[in-house]
């Protein structure tokens, strides 16, 4: 059975510096150690219009409201199949303010125990190249797509 679908937004800035792109890491023990990093996205229903579940998603996952021009930037499909439709924002966050929901788990797996962890533990700025090389595998063609869209 596939999952869901998900929507997201892609955070994106432009300090003198360059381009640079907000990213969150997933929270819990099973990402703990590892350097993946990801556009704030999650499922949505049927009933639920893509790009009200990416805004609502970005909120739950960074405790920030965003507002202004949403730039499509289409769906991709990630390797473990999941379909993720995804926007471009201009604007800004502070990632030391940012708050994430919380969510329970089987922890560790199969053994019955539910722990709560957040959905993000941490959110960060980085350049277009550095994200590249953190973002998770299927998700480097947003930054592409955001890329192109900007000239």
């Amino acid at each position: 059975m596939m999952p869901n679908p998900s929507a997201g937004i892609l955070l994106y800035r432009r300090p003198a510096s360059g381009l640079e792109v907000f990213l969150i890491h997933p929270g819990g023990p099973f990402w703990a150690g590892k350097d993946l990093w990801s556009i704030p996205k999650g499922e949505y229903s049927p009933e639920e219009e893509p790009l009200a579940a990416a805004r609502r998603e970005f909120q739950e996952e960074t405790g920030a409201t965003i507002h202004g021009e949403f730039r499509p930037l289409g769906s991709i499909r990630q390797p473990s199949g999941k379909q993720v439709t995804a926007w471009a924002l201009e604007g800004d966050v502070d990632p030391a303010a940012m708050i994430s929901n919380t969510c329970l788990i089987e922890w560790p797996p199969r053994s019955g125990r539910q722990i709560e962890i957040p959905e993000a533990d941490r959110g960060a700025w980085f350049p277009l190249e550095m994200a590249r090389k953190k973002i998770f595998r299927g998700q480097e063609v947003l930054l592409d797509r955001l890329k192109a869209a900007l000239g």
